[in-house]
């Protein structure tokens, strides 16, 4: 186990395209950091330069003690996961396990020891004898897992490894990294596009934008307080609603309703609102009228999208609830999030409702 320290590192093409903006994180030793984007914000270059699979234009990367700059892949002891597997197709399970060690002139003992443990640890034992091709989706990811652990590196790097499987294995697999990673406790850096799998995974998220860093913190510390309207519309399923409104006189005017904020600003701002904190009622003559156009049933509840003051807005609701053609909608006073309308930075002042996070 290691930490890794990335410092102001970039990465810039021929031609002058800059990928990754002077990036820097700080992962301790045995936490689990997940790089969460769009696809081509920077997030595979940076896990590919931390690796040494790219070169680094600037700044520098430190596993455990070292700089490692300039060393090959191979010294640089870390064990990469990719999402196509790359397994070799014509060795068995037990034989791509011991590769890399018998790479390394591992004693033939220890080679033995290991792919058992990593076979125990990844209910792989059954499979021992049987080619890449025999096993289904999932169970190819568990050997290409067993292949890095077997290492005992110093660090794991995981490149969407769970992209190529269906929906119901991926869910089954990232609780299986999860525990997995929490038993070795391996430093990992892991990178995806995936939101739900990235709030799951991670200790910490590294929000990426178009190479630059939007926001660092625990999950819910990011889904509870997003510091960007970015981050605040790619974190969370839904997406939270970012809604045109005004600030003056220490009052927030969204259409016909009107709630007191603590914010000295005056003029145009960014109003979040996430669909869970909003209220629908049904109601004869509605002080915020809401136009219901359509439901999703998603079973535990339903997504009503409509219109509100001329904006779309999403709310969650029981599926129990009875609907109108026009309806109720309720601000939470105490669960706004305020952005500036220029810059998209969160303001200070009418914070969401804060949770107590150990």
């Amino acid at each position: 186990m290691a930490r890794i320290k990335i410092d102001d590192v970039a990465k810039t093409y021929a031609g002058g395209t800059t990928a990754v903006h002077g990036v820097s994180i700080d992962i301790k030793d045995g936490e689990f950091i997940v790089l969460v984007g769009p696809s081509g914000c920077g997030k595979s270059t940076l896990l590919r330069m931390v690796a040494g699979l790219e070169e680094i234009s600037r700044g520098e990367v430190r596993i455990g003690d070292r700089r490692v700059n300039d060393l090959d892949p191979a010294d640089r002891d870390i064990a990469m996961v990719f999402q196509n597997y790359a397994l070799y197709p014509h060795m068995t399970v037990r034989e791509n396990l011991a590769y890399g060690l018998k790479n390394r002139k591992t004693p033939k003992a220890e080679i033995e020891s290991r792919v058992a443990e990593a076979a125990r640890m990844l209910e792989l034992g059954q499979y021992l004898d049987r080619k890449p091709r025999a096993l289904s989706g999932g169970q190819r990811q568990r050997v290409a897992m067993g292949r890095a652990i077997v290492r005992k590196p110093a660090a794991f790097l995981f490149d969407e490894p769970l992209s190529n499987l269906d929906a119901k294995l991926r869910v089954s697999m990232r609780g299986e990294i999860r525990k997995l990673q929490k038993r070795i406790g391996t430093t990992s850096l892991y990178v995806t596009h995936d939101q739900l799998e990235a709030m799951t995974l991670a200790d910490r998220l590294v929000v990426l934008n178009a190479g630059r860093i939007e926001q660092v913190g625990r999950p819910l510390e990011i889904y509870h307080r997003p510091e960007t309207t970015f981050v605040a519309s790619f974190i969370g399923s839904p997406a939270m609603n970012l809604l045109d409104a005004d600030v003056g006189g220490g009052q927030l005017r969204f259409g016909s309703a009107t709630l007191p904020v603590a914010s000295a600003h005056s003029g145009p701002v960014t109003l979040g609102l996430r669909a869970e904190d909003l209220v629908l009622r049904r109601a004869a003559t509605p002080a915020l009228p809401f136009k219901v156009e359509y439901v999703e049933e998603l079973g535990a509840q339903r997504l009503i999208h409509g219109m509100a003051a001329d904006q779309a807005v999403t709310v969650a609701a029981s599926p129990a609830m009875e609907l109108a053609d026009v309806m109720d909608l309720s601000l939470p006073a105490d669960r706004l999030h305020l952005f500036d309308a220029v810059t998209g930075r969160r303001m200070a002042g009418a914070d969401a409702r804060q949770p107590a996070f150990a």
